[in-house]
C-alpha cells in the first residue's frame, strides 16, 4: 500500500516543513501547531486511487462530500435535474470528470463566497462550470467555491477530449460541486447520501 498525493501539496508543504524547522530552534508551541498543520496539509491533498465504473449511460460523482440538493431547473428551453455535492474540509477535494465527452466550454464566473450548503451559492458565489458533450447531450459540472475556499483550480481546456473519471480540478479548502444532466439521465441518488468521486453513480 503507498499513498498519493495531488500536485497542488507542493508549495502548502514545503512552507510548512520550513515554518517547522525554523520553529523547532525558535519556539516549540509553534513547531507543534505547524507540525499539525503540515499533517493537516498532508490528509487534505490526499489522492487516493478510484475504481471507475464505465458507460456513456451512467454519470460517475465528480466529488466527495454529502448530497444537498437535488432539483430540477431550467438550461435554456430544456428541464434538467441539478445534484449539489458539499464538500468539507475532511473530505478528498479532487474532481474527476462524470462521462467521456469533449469539453465544449468552460467559464468562469466572479462571486461571493458564501456557505456552499445554500442553493443560491450556485448562482452567487464563485464558480466554474464546464459544458460536456456526450452521446447523451450536454453535462454541466460547477466546481464552487464556499466559505473557506479561495481557490479554484481547473487543468481541462476547452475542445478537449476528456475520460470519464478524470481528475479534471480541485477546489482548496471546503466547496461545493453541481451536476446538472438532461431528462434521458435518472437520478439514481438522493438527498443526504455521500458519494465518492469518480466511483458513486449519480445518474
Amino acid at each position: 500500500m503507498y499513498f498519493r498525493f495531488h500536485k497542488e501539496i507542493s508549495i502548502s508543504a514545503i512552507i510548512a516543513i520550513l515554518l517547522i524547522v525554523f520553529f523547532y530552534f525558535i519556539y516549540v508551541p509553534f513547531f507543534v501547531i505547524f507540525l499539525i498543520i503540515l499533517f493537516f496539509i498532508l490528509y487534505f491533498f490526499r489522492d487516493p486511487i478510484r475504481t471507475v465504473p464505465l458507460g456513456d449511460d451512467i454519470l460517475v460523482s465528480a466529488a466527495d462530500g454529502i448530497i444537498t440538493n437535488i432539483s430540477e431547473i431550467k438550461i435554456g428551453k430544456k428541464n434538467y435535474t441539478k445534484i449539489s455535492t458539499f464538500l468539507s474540509v475532511f473530505d478528498v477535494h479532487i474532481q474527476r470528470l462524470p462521462t467521456k465527452g469533449k469539453v465544449e466550454k468552460i467559464e468562469y464566473f466572479e462571486g461571493k463566497f458564501l456557505n456552499a450548503t445554500l442553493d443560491k451559492s450556485s448562482e452567487e458565489n464563485e464558480r466554474l462550470t464546464i459544458t460536456l458533450k456526450n452521446s447523451k447531450g450536454s453535462i454541466y459540472v460547477t466546481q464552487i467555491a464556499g466559505l473557506i475556499a479561495r481557490r479554484i483550480m481547473c487543468y481541462i481546456k476547452e475542445n478537449e477530449n476528456v475520460e470519464q473519471g478524470e481528475q479534471y480540478g480541485i477546489i482548496k479548502f471546503g466547496s461545493r460541486v453541481d451536476i446538472s444532466f438532461p431528462e434521458n439521465y435518472l437520478t439514481a441518488v438522493s438527498i443526504g447520501q455521500r458519494c465518492i468521486g469518480g466511483e458513486t453513480i449519480m445518474a
